[in-house]
């Protein structure tokens, strides 16, 4: 019977350890079953799992591998692996994979505990860790730093509404965010991504800042908070407040345009995803003068939005023209989208605020609640709090050393 062995090997780490190690293996014409490396502040980590066949006698080979380890100043460890015991880890790969990853401006020892705990308790057996954040300054601004873990593990959960109940909680405990996605080849494979603009591109409502030049900011800014609470129908909240903006001067666009403030990590987003390949769109209930001015500054694929109406004196008219853009429309300006780019939906990722995104977002691939309020962050499959929007680089595998920035 052939004999099964892993390989523990650790020490400061340095060019040329895992070559010497497997140009030994070479020599016995040994088969590696698994292998994987780490290396955490300079100190590396290799496990290689391999089976010893007959011919060759395990005694020397582990003899010559413990004497290159020496010679290399590095520890190892043999352990001997059952037969019995390797062909159930093997079987246990065909288990389904999900990917947690943990957002924050810094990771503590308690954050990772309480996410691995609740992932224990359903049943989840982490299989990998890595860090898709950059490294840390000592001296960096805690709310100028990004930090991001990310957890491959196996398994399903007997109860997916629950454990996203116990994450939703754990993120609000800890004020950190935590999404849980199927580790699936449309993770991987992202192609087009919609975006909100009011509240979500822009840190304003375009709608309140056109209330507040008209002198009726405070009516507005009510009936704009209860339509993205969900409280009032979008459509019916929409009417109201254009209503209100009858009579205001078009000579105030342009000032209002030039001082609306771009949302954290929005601008190094769309620029990593368009130099990624990725195809972009603005999907807003706001207003196209506004959305378009967002499309030059940042080069979005696509911008659909409402037109107001302006008379032939230059004032608005409390009306737009055209279909409104409210959640279903937004929802199907997705489908359409996607069709025309040729990608399937859950190729596509969604990011909205209020609860008129919430049916793009459930339609999406990816469908992320960012800065969003608890019925949106609540009902949307994942939400982002805690960072800017270049977190969404991580939801989908990115590490900082792969973006541009």
């Amino acid at each position: 019977m052939n004999e099964i062995i892993l390989l523990n090997i650790s020490g400061e780490d340095k060019p040329g350890v895992t070559s010497a190690i497997t140009s030994i293996l070479a020599e016995y014409e040994i088969n590696i079953l698994d292998i994987g490396q780490a290396v955490i502040h300079n100190t590396l980590s290799l496990g290689i799992l391999i089976e010893v066949p007959k011919a060759a006698e395990s005694s020397p080979l582990l003899r010559d591998i413990l004497f290159k380890a020496h010679e290399l100043n590095m520890h190892i460890r043999f352990q001997p692996v059952e037969e019995g015991d390797y062909e159930q880890w093997v079987t246990g790969q065909g288990k389904s994979r999900h990917i947690i990853t943990l957002l924050s401006r810094k990771l503590s020892s308690g954050h990772i505990a309480r996410v691995t705990d609740i992932a224990a308790s359903h049943g989840l057996n982490i299989d990998n860790i890595n860090r898709l954040s950059g490294r840390i300054s000592l001296n960096e601004k805690s709310d100028q730093t990004k930090a991001c873990v990310e957890f491959s593990v196996r398994g399903a959960p007997s109860d997916a509404e629950k454990l996203k109940a116990e994450f939703l909680k754990a993120a609000s405990d800890l004020d950190v965010d935590i999404a849980f996605q199927k580790d699936d080849i449309y993770r991987r494979n992202r192609r087009l991504v919609v975006f909100d603009m009011d509240s979500t591109l822009i840190e304003a409502e375009v709608i309140d800042e056109l209330a507040k030049e008209a002198g009726v900011g405070e009516q507005v800014s009510e009936i704009t908070e209860a339509a993205m609470r969900g409280e009032i129908d979008f459509n019916e909240s929409f009417r109201r407040r254009m209503a209100l903006l009858k009579g205001l001067d078009v000579s105030v666009l342009d000032s209002i345009a030039e001082r609306l403030p771009m949302t954290e990590g929005a601008e190094e987003l769309v620029s990593n995803l368009k130099a990624l390949g990725f195809k972009t769109a603005i999907l807003s209930g706001g207003f196209n003068y506004f959305a378009s001015h967002l499309q030059k500054k940042l080069g979005f694929d696509y911008v659909y939005a409402n037109d107001l109406d302006i008379d032939e004196n230059g004032k608005v008219t409390g009306e737009v023209k055209g279909t409104v853009v409210n959640g279903e429309r937004k929802a199907e300006l997705l489908r359409e989208i996607a069709a025309k780019e040729g990608v399937c939906l859950e190729q596509t990722i969604a990011v909205g605020d209020g609860a008129n995104d919430l049916p793009m977002l459930s339609i999406a691939g990816l469908g992320i609640a960012f800065r969003a309020k608890p019925l949106v962050r609540e009902s949307a499959e994942q939400a982002i709090s805690t960072l800017g929007l270049d977190g969404i680089l991580y939801l989908i595998g990115f590490r900082d050393r792969d973006t541009l920035n």
